[in-house]
């Protein structure tokens, strides 16, 4: 049968046996290794990049040196 000949309902399906006849159990265990594998992409998720609001390192403070030209270095990155 074509996809021509098929009918909407046949269209929809996720897939279609071609030969034999399984059994309901079997169709429902096909279709959830099926939709196990459609919804696994294959790569672990990517690690979400760190926060630095809730890191605990921000914290601790580099000391203050007073100085001749210290207030420009407050802005410099540590």
């Amino acid at each position: 049968m074509s996809l021509e000949e098929a009918t909407p309902e046949e269209r929809r399906a996720l897939f279609r046996v071609v030969r034999g006849g399984p059994s309901d159990e079997e169709l429902a265990a096909v279709a959830v290794v099926l939709a196990a594998a459609a919804s696994a992409s294959g790569e672990e998720p990517a690690a979400a990049a760190p926060d630095r609001w809730s890191d605990p390192s921000v914290q601790h403070r580099v000391p203050l040196v007073p100085g001749p030209g210290a207030w420009r270095t407050t802005y410099w990155p540590r």
